[in-house]
């Protein structure tokens, strides 16, 4: 294992250049507050561009979803229409099962209020779904891009596995109480995270504040849509008996992206306010800054056996670090390799090591480090002369690399 420093604005390296190249900030960093006390029997903060968690309290406890299950759901629906599977100007034969009068478990719960044999387009059911939790209109989505809730219900879990959840199981479509369904605070804020990265079209819908369909105009049951204090544009609220009041929210501050979940809490309003104090927080406290983009060169590396004797390393999508506010310039990052050479043949985004960011001496975050292009192998005549000389390295050091 080769491990390498650069400090503070982690400008590309030059070939020859893999130790320090800034003089280390000493001003010692300083933390954020700790987050508030939170009403809710689990709880999660996350940054939408790092992934980094900024907060939590059972995160993985495993909790009856409710409709936050029609994240999920909505997923599914931007998927097929993201690949073309279904359009938004089709029209859906609603069935049976998704009218309120002939099927008991609707009753009393989120409609859209469909009538059997209505010719319905995907795009009015859709929003339906988003925008007034419509439990009828999940299942007549669901039968249309799947045949039937069940294989509805397969594709939303392959996602789950997809994702790598481990405690997330969906018995349902639309989140109603099922026995085996459940989720968690982290993996709920990990479906926002891929809702809104995927499906960018799908989760636009989440904004719209109300919906009017067949004369009957609902609101959107997220009441942070109308905040003055923050500029929330999702997600979801969830409610039945057994799962308490639950909320996944989102919100931007410039560049900056916050993912917010509360599950179980006694009351509707208490959702709303704890929600709003983990974000004002978030936002209040910390910021997100990419020190490396996807496009730019972290490091230079000596490659063996290639066509080619140097190597530019960096990361396959742009490393965006969640840090204290004001603390981006006492960011350190080093890289770790995983052999102690690079041998061709390399291949464009192979991982080759680690990335490690640190502030204060202690690991913020970490990225895999990648190889930037294609190295093939050398002609006959290098790679000899490569292995010579990588004899000599051993034995004697750098001095011939």
């Amino acid at each position: 294992m080769r491990k390498n420093s650069v400090i503070s604005k982690l400008r590309p390296l030059a070939a020859t250049s893999l130790l320090v190249l800034f003089l280390p900030v000493t001003t010692q960093a300083e933390q954020a507050p700790d987050a508030p006390q939170i009403e809710a029997k689990a709880w999660v903060l996350m940054d939408y561009n790092s992934g980094k968690v900024l907060a939590e309290s059972n995160a993985d406890q495993r909790l009856d979803p409710a409709s936050l299950t029609k994240m999920m759901t909505s997923y599914v629906v931007g998927q097929a229409l993201k690949a073309g599977k279904i359009h938004n100007d089709d029209l859906v034969t609603i069935g049976q099962d998704a009218w309120a009068t002939g099927n008991p478990k609707l009753r009393g719960s989120s409609l859209m209020f469909l009538k059997p044999g209505d010719r319905i387009p995907v795009s009015e059911l859709n929003k339906g779904v988003v925008i007034q939790s419509g439990n009828d209109a999940c299942i007549a989505l669901a039968d249309y891009v799947a045949g039937s809730q069940d294989s509805f219900i397969g594709l939303m879990n392959n996602y789950v596995k997809a994702f790598g959840l481990q405690n997330t199981h969906f018995m349902t479509v639309h989140g109603l109480d099922a026995e085996g369904q459940y989720s968690t605070a982290r993996d709920m804020a990990i479906i926002g995270q891929r809702l809104i990265s995927d499906v960018p079209d799908e989760y636009a819908l989440n904004s719209q504040k109300e919906f009017t369909f067949n004369h009957i105009k609902q609101l959107n049951r997220n009441r942070l849509l109308w905040s003055s204090n923050l500029k929330v544009d999702g997600i979801k609220t969830g409610h039945t008996s057994g799962a308490g009041n639950n909320l996944v929210a989102s919100a931007v501050d410039g560049d900056m992206r916050l993912i917010s979940v509360v599950l179980g809490t006694q009351t509707d309003a208490i959702r709303f306010r704890e929600s709003e104090k983990l974000l004002t927080w978030g936002f209040r406290f910390y910021e997100t800054v990419t020190p490396i983009k996807a496009d730019k060169p972290f490091a230079q590396q000596r490659v063996w056996f290639g066509d080619r004797s140097q190597v530019n390393l960096g990361v396959a999508k742009d490393a965006a670090i969640t840090v204290p506010k004001g603390q981006m310039k006492n960011l350190k990052a080093s890289f770790t390799l995983n052999s102690p050479q690079l041998e061709a043949p390399l291949q464009k985004n192979q991982v080759v090591g680690t990335i490690d960011f640190q502030l204060d001496g202690k690991t913020v975050d970490q990225r895999p480090l990648v190889v930037m292009e294609d190295v093939p192998e050398g002609g006959f005549v290098g790679r000899i002369w490569d292995f010579i000389m990588m004899k000599f390295n051993g034995w004697f050091g750098k001095w011939f690399s």
